[in-house]
C-alpha cells in the first residue's frame, strides 16, 4: 500500500456496510473508516485532503421526523452518541488536530445511480424490479408507501452529481475543514415521479386507494411489504431475462426493506443545499432524468431487461389483440 499511495495528496472515503438492524450499524461502518483513515495517513507523505461521504442518518433521517430541511448547522441529533456517522467524523477530527491535512463531509440524501453488483440502498433497482415483474404478472405495481409521501415532496442525490460536489469541495481552498449536504437542486412529488416512472416501462397507473393509517410518531405506514411480496417473485424475473435478456442475478439484489423504508416515511427528509450554492457550486439535474439515465445504464449493463425488446414484444401483443377483435367484429356483422 505504501508504494501505491505515498504520493496520495486527496483521499475519499464512500464505503458503507448496510443492515436494517440500525443498532448494527456503527459495529460495521466505524472501524471501516477508521482503517481506512489510519492507513491513509500512514503512508500518503503529501495528504492534503480527506473526504468522508456520510448522509442523511446524520440528521436522523433513519429514525423519524426532524428539522426540515436539513442544514448542516443543525445540531447532533438525539441518537447521539450512538449515531456512527458521529463516531466517524470524531475519529477524523480528533487525528486531523495532529496533522496539516484538511478535511470535507458530504452529506447525500438517498443515492440513485448505477452499480454494477449488489449494494445495501438501491433505489432504481428495486423499484425496476418491482414494476417489471408486476407488469409481466398482469398487476399494475401500487405505490409500495402511504399517502401521506405519495403527495409529499422528496429529493435525491444523483451519483454523478454527488461525485460533481465533492471534487468540487475537496479542491478549492475556500471549501476546507466544511461540511456539504447534497441533493440534486430540485424536488418531486411522488404521486407524478412514480407514475412517470411506471410509464417509462409501458405502465399506466391507476388512482391509488387503500391506503394505510399513518401515525404522527414516527412509525413507517406501507401498503405493501416488499419483503413479503419478493418472496415468490425470483422465477418471474428469471423468466423475463429468458425472453428479454438481463442478470438473473439482479433480482437478489434488490434492497426491498430499504425501498420500504424511502417511501414508507411519515416525515419529509429534505437536504438543502444552500450552503453549497453560497460556496459556489451551481450544478443541478432533473431527478425524473437521472432515474431514466440509471435504468438505460443498467440496461446498457446488461443487468436490467431489454426496453427495445419488451417494446416490440407489447407492440406484437396488441397487434394479435387488434387483429382478435377484427375478426370478432366481422363474425358478429
Amino acid at each position: 500500500m505504501q508504494t501505491l499511495c505515498e504520493d496520495v495528496t486527496h483521499a475519499y472515503f464512500t464505503s458503507y456496510a448496510h443492515t436494517d438492524e440500525i443498532a448494527k450499524l456503527g459495529d460495521l461502518n466505524v472501524p471501516l473508516f477508521e482503517n481506512f483513515l489510519l492507513a491513509i495517513d500512514g503512508v500518503a507523505r503529501s495528504l492534503q485532503r480527506v473526504c468522508l461521504q456520510t448522509g442523511g442518518k446524520h440528521y436522523g433521517h433513519h429514525l423519524g421526523p426532524s428539522p426540515c430541511p436539513a442544514r448542516e448547522t443543525a445540531p447532533r441529533g438525539k441518537d447521539h452518541p450512538s449515531n456512527f456517522y458521529y463516531r466517524q467524523e470524531d475519529i477524523m477530527f480528533r487525528l486531523k488536530a495532529h496533522r496539516s491535512w484538511s478535511w470535507n463531509v458530504i452529506r447525500p440524501g438517498g443515492i440513485v445511480g448505477f452499480t454494477r453488483g449488489k449494494n445495501g440502498m438501491s433505489e432504481a433497482l428495486t423499484l425496476a424490479l418491482y414494476v417489471l415483474i408486476s407488469k409481466e404478472l398482469g398487476e399494475v405495481p401500487k405505490f409500495p408507501g402511504n399517502e401521506y409521501f405519495y403527495n409529499s415532496v422528496d429529493d435525491d442525490s444523483y451519483a454523478p452529481s454527488l461525485a460533481d460536489l465533492t471534487i468540487w469541495a475537496t479542491t478549492h481552498e475556500h471549501t476546507k475543514n466544511e461540511a456539504f449536504d447534497h441533493a440534486n437542486g430540485d424536488t418531486y412529488v411522488w404521486k407524478y415521479h412514480y407514475a412517470s416512472i411506471c410509464g417509462y416501462f409501458g405502465i399506466d397507473i391507476l388512482e391509488q386507494t387503500g391506503w394505510p393509517t399513518v401515525h404522527d410518531d414516527g412509525r413507517l405506514a406501507t401498503q405493501v411489504v416488499l419483503g413479503e411480496w419478493a418472496k415468490d417473485k425470483k422465477l418471474v424475473w428469471e423468466r423475463l431475462c429468458d425472453k428479454y435478456g438481463g442478470n438473473k442475478e439482479a433480482f437478489d439484489w434488490g434492497t426491498w426493506s430499504f425501498f420500504n423504508w424511502a417511501t414508507g416515511k411519515t416525515w419529509p427528509t429534505i437536504m438543502s443545499i444552500s450552503k453549497a450554492r453560497k460556496f459556489g457550486w451551481n450544478r443541478c439535474d432533473d431527478t425524473l432524468e437521472t432515474w431514466i439515465e440509471t435504468f438505460k445504464a443498467f440496461e446498457n449493463a446488461g443487468i436490467f431487461l431489454s426496453k427495445k425488446l419488451m417494446t416490440a414484444d407489447t407492440i406484437a401483443v396488441k397487434s394479435l389483440i387488434k387483429e382478435a377483435e377484427g375478426l370478432a367484429n366481422g363474425v358478429k356483422s
